[in-house]
């Protein structure tokens, strides 16, 4: 004996135990009959233990069995059956919920987990669910607040008997069709099933490009735990580390940590390298000892000029120095070196980075390199057009000789430029001496131009004359 529950998150079949429970199992299809669970709303789903429902009201207390429908509210329970003894250890089973003296009335539940058996004994199992397993896990999943009440509505909206061996009561009344909800039964109600949730109502676009922003970095972050990038998708980046690119290659872990000392005090300085060949990224991280310093230099410092090289600054989104040792272990901080390192003071979002500057055995305040912090103070004197241009001092024979290159491609572009210029200005004086060809006129123009050479022409015959005068009168 089977009955069709119809919800708003799909159909159930439940099975009946006929022989076992039979008052229970009348209850439940007499009900089912007159139509009493249509529009009834699941008041209550705890995530793997029950999701009940059966209260017309919604309230949590009302609902009566079938003889209180009939008889009146001094029949609302009656006493079920107890024997034989049905456990509570699958999940999908349907009980009654049971009050005092094992009196039930319309109030049922179904499991969402196994092995539920401290609910022997107290509630009336009549019933498991035969199809319909995967609504059972979209009813587990559902959103609840504190009192495990849904936020979105979850209602039965039908319910179909296959077969019902119980002749009807008397004074059982079917209707030939199921009855409009009653605002009694829309009581209680939150969000409608087929109401769309939207989040964006009353907020501005500010709010609403804050609200797609912070969609975006959870789904990313949540990838990241998928590959194993991160070990949860809820760790943040330490906020007191500055992420430095656009670097000069020449650009060293001192320079930066000259130029952004005057924030605060820097617990550490590391310009990223090659492993093989050593040289610069063109990126750096820069740990400061307080968050106050770091929003300092991120607000001052972003597209500064360092070694003719327009830098970006911004927070660090790296978790690199923070390890992930396995489910209930914890994680552990490593330092630039690869050590791991003991710091209680630091959360599982926030990286332990190892401090550059340490005291020196011989005496004298020293940084990683060895170098004296008063030579590397000297070199702040200089201006970083010295030392740009003083490589082979300075920095690295490769840096050098990319220093020596690129400067020989400028000195060649500025002299190909002069080149072209000189050409191009003697094109175009060349052109300006020669004489305009002639164009086809009008007559008029064509004997204006005649009376020009005949004047021309006279007064070169004119001056042959006038020479030959003179050359006889000598």
């Amino acid at each position: 004996m089977s009955v069709v529950i119809e919800t708003t998150l799909g159909d159930i079949t439940v099975d009946l135990y006929i022989k076992e429970r039979p008052r229970a199992c009348l209850n439940f299809l007499k009900l089912c009959k007159i139509k009493y669970y249509n529009y009834s709303l699941f008041h209550t789903v705890s995530r793997d233990f029950i999701a009940q429902t059966g209260d017309p009201t919604g309230s949590r207390k009302g609902g009566e069995s079938i003889y209180g429908v009939l008889e009146g509210s001094l029949k609302r329970y009656f006493e079920c059956e107890t024997n034989p003894r049905i456990k509570h250890t699958i999940t999908g089973l349907v009980s009654f919920v049971g009050a005092e003296d094992n009196m039930i009335g319309s109030q049922f539940f179904i499991t969402l987990a196994p092995e539920l058996t401290y609910l022997d004994d107290k509630h009336c199992v009549f019933g498991e669910v035969a199809e319909g397993l995967d609504v059972i896990e979209l009813l587990n999943e559902a959103i609840c607040d504190i009192d495990s009440r849904p936020y979105q509505d979850i209602r039965i909206t039908h319910t179909v008997i296959l077969d019902d061996p119980f002749p009807d009561l008397r004074g059982l009344r079917i209707p030939a069709r199921s009855p409009s909800p009653s605002a009694e039964r829309l009581q209680g109600g939150r969000i409608a099933p087929d109401e769309e949730i939207d989040e964006t109502v009353g907020k501005d676009v500010i709010e609403i490009e804050e609200l797609k922003a912070e969609r975006e970095a959870k789904a990313r972050a949540t990838i990241l735990e998928m590959v194993g990038d991160i070990p949860d998708a809820e760790m943040a980046p330490p906020e007191n580390v500055l992420f430095v690119c656009k670097l000069n290659p020449v650009t060293t872990d001192d320079d930066l940590e000259i130029i952004f000392s005057r924030f605060g005090d820097i617990k550490s300085c590391e310009v990223i390298r090659d492993r093989k060949t050593g040289d610069s990224l063109q990126y750096a991280f820069i740990e400061f000892a307080d968050e106050k310093a770091c929003e300092d230099a991120y607000f001052k410092m972003d597209n500064v000029l360092i070694d003719d090289r327009r830098i970006h600054v911004d927070f660090s989104q790296s978790v690199a120095k923070v390890k992930w040792l396995g489910k209930g272990r914890g994680v552990a901080h490593f330092d630039g070196k690869g050590k791991r390192t003991e710091d209680k003071r630091n959360d599982i979002g926030k990286g332990n980075y190892s401090t550059h500057k340490t005291e020196s055995s011989k005496g004298g305040y020293h940084n990683r390199k060895g170098k004296n912090v008063d030579e590397v103070k000297y070199r702040s004197k200089t201006s970083h057009k010295d030392r740009y241009y003083q490589s082979s001092s300075s920095h690295h024979d490769s840096h050098s000789r990319g220093y020596r290159r690129d400067r020989d491609r400028r000195d060649q572009h500025e002299e190909r430029y002069q080149r072209d210029y000189r050409r191009h200005s003697s094109d175009e004086r060349r052109k300006s001496r020669k004489k305009p060809k002639k164009s086809k006129r009008s007559n008029s123009s064509e004997s204006s131009g005649s009376e020009r050479n005949y004047k021309k022409s006279h007064k070169v015959k004119s001056r042959e004359k006038k020479c030959r005068n003179d050359s006889s009168d000598s």
